[in-house]
């Protein structure tokens, strides 16, 4: 089925991640039910497609986008429905079964900007302190959170981590990020203590950094219910979540005076408008500081 050669080729030549590869085969899967009603999605070929025009499928895209925007679906992921069949189109033009991306003329919903949600650096380091670090799962826990925090990394590209990704010495940190792109990260005195602290518990080495008690890869949703016990213990009374303390990175970095391009590569954005939505918390920062400070605000 031609589905399932385009999902093994983003997992296998272009690096995505499991999760968005399931992603986009649900989003295509749709569209396909929606695009040839009576044919059985899991017997489409490459030929039932190949013989629509270009101009028959950008009509059929044009009515799925505006069936699932009326459904309540959010533009986020509308827009993203519309890159999985950007994607998949450029996939059928690659292998020859269609000239031209018919999904290229499509516009993107126009979405919203949303200011991220993160937390104030006295809330940061409530929640870090609070942290026990006794036994070897609390010494896990906040080798880390400090790691989150340190190096602005995602929940995936935490769990990915092994061992031999820490560099000591040079105090940086190699993580894989989306796409299986690889980048170095500066990690700082706190967070590297107390990775040594962990280790030296371990009894013996393991390729993963992160364990669970099982002494297996811990997982993404494991570090999630991690991190609310440890938030409603330390009584915080905000939604935190593993991506709240990436943005907390970030804009404690801008605020700090880091240069965006540095917090760009930091954070492993492909595009530096990705990272700009940081300057936008600084800026409403600075307007609550003004209005409240200046005589004529």
């Amino acid at each position: 089925m031609v589905l399932d050669e385009f999902i093994n080729t983003l997992y296998a030549e272009k690096g995505y991640s499991k999760h968005t590869c399931r992603a986009y085969y649900c989003d295509i899967k749709d569209f396909l039910k929606f695009f040839l009603p009576e044919k059985n999605i899991d017997f489409i070929t490459n030929d039932m497609l190949s013989k629509f025009t270009k101009k028959e499928i950008k009509i059929i895209i044009r009515k799925y986008m505006a069936k699932i925007q009326q459904s309540g679906l959010s533009k986020n992921s509308s827009s993203r429905k519309l890159s999985a069949l950007r994607s998949f189109f450029r996939y059928l033009v690659k292998i020859g079964q269609i000239d031209l991306n018919p999904a290229d003329y499509i516009p993107y919903p126009k979405i919203e900007m949303k200011i991220p949600n993160f937390l104030s650096i006295d809330d940061l380091f409530r929640l870090l302190d609070s942290i026990k670090s006794d036994s070897l799962l609390e010494k896990r826990n906040l080798a880390i959170f400090e790691t989150f925090y340190s190096t602005g990394t995602r929940v995936s590209e935490i769990i990915g981590l092994n061992i031999q990704d820490i560099d000591f010495k040079k105090q940086v940190v190699k993580v894989l990020g989306k796409g299986a792109k690889q980048r170095i990260v500066p990690i700082g005195k706190r967070a590297l203590k107390a990775l040594m602290q962990y280790r030296k518990m371990l009894k013996k080495e393991y390729k993963a950094l992160f364990l669970n008690k099982n002494f297996t890869r811990l997982s993404a949703r494991s570090i999630q219910r991690i991190l609310l016990k440890i938030v409603c213990e330390c009584g915080l009374n905000v939604p935190v979540s593993p991506h709240t303390l990436r943005h907390s990175f970030a804009t404690h970095m801008l605020d700090s005076g880091a240069d965006l391009r540095g917090i760009q590569e930091m954070l492993g954005h492909t595009s530096l408008s990705t990272t700009q939505i940081y300057t936008h918390v600084t800026i409403d920062k600075l307007m609550q500081v003004y209005d409240k400070a200046h005589p004529r605000s």
